[in-house]
């Protein structure tokens, strides 16, 4: 329960007038329920002609005695007047008119405390979802590394709705049963409290069953919802690599490891689900149970004409069977309430992960490049996973890299996969902090720099051209406010890509399909390429941006390259020499340092590492 509040606590405050209306419309419900079912006594003593029927003679005044004896009387002399004047007949249905009226009124304010909280349930699933979202574009790129997008797609589907189907769908739990259950209580005290006191006795052995199986049922829960992440990740990485699994024809090697991961989950699932349709079963056996004994003791009360008359005691086991009602959907919440704080615990994972790249205090705001790039012996390196509880040991992939780029300068870097280039450049923006050294901008510190008015400065055009499921138009305008029509066209001419938009079949509003699937790998780059020059950045990052074209696209791509290229300060990575042979510094990576450096020229004169590169790639 600790917990269930805790998450109440996080998410509900802003739907506070929802919970008011909700709670004053359960006490209005609960009220009119029990003044409704009243009306039941009076009918069972004119069709049974107890002798309660006539001993009203006369009002007894307000506080003249018990409020239970002043009230029974007064609604007994009521009664017997409309006996006297319309006739026994006349009066059943007199009362029974006043029971619908009633049961009209509870049902409707019923239905409007259930209409209250639906804002809740859904605005709060709302908000979750929203909360993940914006966790997951602000995380920064090395917390993905290490998570499968199967299980991070898992959190945000299967384990918010299960949230919203176990914890939201039990907030009448919270804001509805216990209403209910006071008001319930409170009237079966004031009927008989001997009756009352004998009958909760059996209550709390209840509700420690209940919990004790909802504990279970919530260790089964988690690893239910890991083994569903499992099962997204399995289709993730299959509709990433359909094209691996055909032209190698694992389809029954992929189906049946498919099939292993979601068997398991349905067994597992079917435990849960098993464990949980206990739950109804149990509590109305258990309510049963309550009612039989219930209706001995009180029928010993009744039968020695103690304390209760026959009537009355009716009206006591229909107030009873009102309570046992909530009582149920508090068993059921017991069950319900664990597997949706289960996947709680798994949401929460992305939620409280720690952002290392934080905005500073005090951001240094620049709007331009106006001298230089500097890496001033700078090591990074990733922490690799270390035991439970204890960080692991920093591994690094760059070493006391020292690095100037002037402005309007191109620089490019070349060597083995996995030497670091992409790291390098990835550290101007942000993407990581460095371990050791520092990355300056004009001499501050990018970490003094605002996050977004760093990256405002930075054009990525990289090898893998990243587009969206959307049109022409707004993927070459992609975080350009207010661009129009005109300057779109003109960032499409210059990038080579305008040709080939103007011949689609709705020109720039040509949807491009899932990650661009529709174009070719030239024309992905080449909007890439537009978006890039639309956003007229003064710093460029050109990550490997032909490596994957063929000779046409490539001179295509290498032509728009070089036009927005022009004026600015380039940092280019490169396996194909042959683009970068014009850089003004060539940096050469080896195993994390910088191990040359010069012009194309300059280095082809030396016999070293790019040397050997330049004559591997040779014809």
């Amino acid at each position: 329960m600790k917990e269930f509040l805790q998450v109440l606590r996080r998410f509900i405050p802003p739907y506070k007038k929802y919970l008011v209306l909700t709670v004053l419309f359960n006490i209005l419900s609960a009220v009119l329920n029990i003044f409704s079912f009243a009306a039941i006594i009076p009918i069972l003593q004119i069709l049974f002609q107890t002798d309660k029927a006539s001993a009203a003679t006369q009002l007894m005044p307000w506080g003249s005695a018990d409020f239970k004896d002043v009230l029974s009387n007064n609604a007994n002399y009521y009664v017997q007047q409309l006996i006297g004047d319309m006739g026994e007949t006349t009066t059943l249905l007199v009362i029974g008119l006043f029971l619908a009226f009633m049961t009209f009124l509870k049902t409707g304010a019923y239905f409007l405390s259930s209409a209250t909280i639906i804002p809740i349930r859904t605005g709060v699933v709302r908000d979750i979802r929203n909360q993940l979202y914006r966790k997951i574009t602000s995380l920064p790129l090395g917390f993905f590394s290490e998570e499968r997008k199967g299980d991070i797609i898992a959190r945000m589907s299967g384990d918010v709705q299960e949230i919203e189907n176990s914890i939201m769908s039990s907030l009448d739990m919270l804001f509805k049963n216990p209403v209910l259950i006071i008001a319930y209580f409170a009237t079966l005290l004031i009927i008989s409290w001997e009756l009352t006191l004998f009958t909760i006795v059996i209550v709390p052995i209840m509700g420690w069953f209940m919990g004790f199986v909802g504990r279970k049922l919530k260790q089964k829960s988690i690893k239910a919802q890991a083994l569903w992440s499992d099962t997204m990740s399995q289709v993730e990485e299959t509709l990433g690599g359909l094209h691996i699994i055909k032209a190698f024809c694992a389809e029954e090697k992929m189906n049946k490891r498919f099939d292993k991961i979601n068997s398991e989950y349905r067994d597992n699932i079917l435990r849960v689900n098993t464990r949980q349709q206990m739950a109804h079963p149990m509590s109305e056996f258990l309510g049963t149970v309550m009612i039989v004994i219930v209706l001995w003791f009180g029928g010993v009360l009744v039968l020695n004409n103690m304390t209760l008359s026959g009537p009355t005691f009716i009206y006591y086991l229909v107030i009873l069977y009102s309570i046992i009602n909530p009582l149920k959907e508090f068993s059921k919440a017991g069950y319900n309430i664990p597997k949706g704080l289960a996947s709680m615990e798994r949401v929460d994972k992305i939620l409280m992960a720690v952002n290392d790249i934080k905005e500073p205090d005090q951001p240094v705001h620049i709007s331009d490049l106006k001298e230089k790039i500097e890496f001033r012996n700078v090591s990074f390196g990733y922490r690799q996973a270390g035991a439970e509880g204890e960080e692991g040991e920093v591994v690094y992939v760059l070493k006391d890299i020292n690095l100037t780029i002037e402005k309007g300068k191109t620089v490019a870097l070349v060597g083995q996969s996995g030497g670091g280039k992409s790291t390098l450049v990835d550290l101007i923006p942000r993407y990581y902090d460095v371990q050791k050294g520092e990355v300056l901008i004009d001499g501050i510190n990018v970490k003094d720099l605002g996050i977004h008015d760093l990256r405002q400065l930075i054009g990525n055009v990289n090898q893998e051209a990243i587009l969206f499921n959307d049109s022409f138009f707004n993927n070459i305008s992609f975080g350009v406010e207010n661009a129009t029509m005109d300057d779109v066209k003109e960032a499409a001419r210059i990038a080579n890509a305008h040709e080939f938009i103007s011949a689609s079949e709705n020109g720039y509003d040509t949807m491009v399909g899932d990650r661009g699937g529709r174009l070719s790998g030239g024309q992905r780059q080449r909007i890439s390429i537009a978006r890039a020059i639309l956003k007229n950045p003064p710093i460029l990052i050109l990550d490997e941006a032909t490596s994957a074209l063929d000779t046409e696209s490539e001179r295509l791509v290498q032509d728009a390259l070089e036009r927005l290229m022009k004026t600015r300060t380039t940092v280019a990575i490169a396996h194909r020499l042959s683009t970068i042979k014009n850089a003004d510094e060539i940096c050469v990576l080896h195993e994390g340092r910088i191990v040359e450096r010069g012009s194309h020229d300059d280095l082809l004169a030396v016999d070293g590492y790019y040397r050997k590169l330049h004559e591997m790639q040779q014809v």
